[in-house]
């Protein structure tokens, strides 16, 4: 079955070029105009994935981009014809998993969800053989279902925090740089900046941290990157 990509923007020429490049590189591609007409389509088609423009009539880009991180895990990459490091991390913030800014090549972003579908469909544990389960503390991951628990309730996390965390988990008390964990987790074909990793990690400690301004386990290295903790009230 091919993989169905939901692309939405506004502006025609640049949806009818990612859909006939899309579709050339073997995708299925739904279009959207609009915000509201975005938010149907995602909830009629569960795609496997969202390219999602900022700049949208009727409901912006960030609020559609909440809306389905709300309800789905779906990896989400923003499109922005704004520079400003400010826009690109309020949509990481948003939950968007990757971002490209205009004028883009429709190389440059059909690598970029190769990437991401590779990366998701592995899953950041399936190498990781056995265990199936990995646990510290209050903090449990199934790898098998890729779920994600704290004391014992189910945690959502979108697919780049959960192999984030499965990542820094498999090897406890080892420091990552951003760099590596760029090309480790994000992947070799990523193109993005550092600050990626800083706005994921800050996500992360949200949903699994008791403070996350005081996190028990990922934790930071000045000046270098970062490295799970093993549970300190094990």
């Amino acid at each position: 079955m091919k993989p169905t990509i939901l692309v939405v923007d506004d502006e025609k020429p640049i949806a009818e070029i990612l859909q006939y490049n899309l579709e050339k590189e073997g995708f299925r591609v739904v279009v959207a105009f609009d915000g509201e007409e975005a938010l149907q389509r995602f909830e009629q088609e569960s795609p496997h994935l969202v390219i999602l423009d900022i700049m949208l009539p009727k409901i912006d880009g960030l609020a559609v981009c909440r809306a389905i991180r709300a309800r789905s895990d779906t990896p989400i990459i923003m499109l922005t014809a704004k520079e400003a490091e400010f826009d690109k991390v309020l949509g990481l913030e948003m939950g968007a998993d990757d971002y490209v800014t205009k004028p883009f090549s429709a190389r440059e972003v059909i690598a970029r969800i190769r990437a991401i579908l590779r990366r998701g469909r592995r899953g950041a544990g399936m190498a990781l053989s056995p265990p199936s389960r990995l646990e510290q503390g209050d903090l449990a991951v199934d790898l098998d279902l890729m779920e994600t628990y704290v004391r014992g309730k189910p945690v959502d996390l979108t697919y780049r925090e959960f192999s984030l965390l499965v990542h820094l988990m498999a090897r406890p008390g080892h420091v990552f740089t951003r760099q590596q964990l760029l090309n480790q987790v994000w992947g070799y074909d990523y193109v993005g900046d550092e600050r990626t990793v800083d706005v994921t990690v800050r996500r992360l400690r949200e949903k699994i941290e008791r403070d996350p301004g005081d996190p028990e386990y990922i934790q930071t290295k000045r000046g270098v990157g970062y490295y799970f903790r093993r549970a300190p009230h094990a």
